[in-house]
């Protein structure tokens, strides 16, 4: 197997495995064995637990983007867009049922450890909270956008949160449905369907 596929595979478990036990309770053991490296191979390729958080940031980051830009190309209005965002939680609901929301999970783990890497994690926030704030300035918010996107965020977060200390499905669903309430109630044009089109 080549070097770039070896580091690729253990990225991508580390990954997991810092979502599903915590990037604390996960060893390199953890990892190496998930993968099935040896010991010495696997520090051929990272030396420390932090380079392999940098790269599963940086990886998180990636895949964030390329989700952003391929829900810019699928939807054509910006209420559609922040539809997607919203129904992240439904798509990915037992997963959050079980381990919470990826990234506010990393993002908690890391402030509590005062961690240096805190603020690279905070990064996926901010790549949500500008795309939605774009969103809402196309559908005539300018003034508003960051507001309505940071309101957005925490509005998930909760229903995350909730969500993995209750295991209630049923009410990730009636949440999900009141945000998009409250989104076009935001943004009225938003709700007629000639509008949305033309958006």
């Amino acid at each position: 197997m080549r070097a770039s596929e070896t580091r690729r595979q253990i990225v991508e478990a580390a990954d997991r495995l810092f979502y599903e036990q915590g990037f604390e309770a996960t060893s390199f053991a953890d990892i190496a064995a998930d993968v099935g490296l040896s010991r010495g191979n696997f520090y051929y390729h990272f030396k420390t637990k932090d380079e392999i958080l940098d790269a599963v940031i940086a990886l998180r980051l990636a895949n964030t983007r390329a989700m952003l830009e391929a829900w810019e190309q699928d939807a054509s209005a910006p209420a559609d867009r922040i539809r997607r965002f919203v129904h992240i939680l439904v798509m990915n609901r037992a997963k959050i049922m079980a381990h919470g929301c990826p990234v506010g999970t990393l993002c908690n783990e890391l402030a509590k450890l005062n961690h240096a890497a805190k603020g690279d994690a905070a990064r996926l926030f901010g790549l949500f909270r500008d795309w939605l704030g774009r969103q809402f300035a196309k559908l005539g918010r300018e003034a508003e956008a960051d507001a309505l996107a940071l309101h957005l965020l925490m509005r998930s977060q909760g229903v995350a949160t909730l969500a993995t200390a209750f295991g209630d499905e049923t009410f990730i669903r009636r949440e999900v449905d009141d945000m998009e309430a409250w989104l076009y109630a935001q943004c009225p044009a938003a709700s007629n369907p000639d509008a949305r089109q033309s958006a």
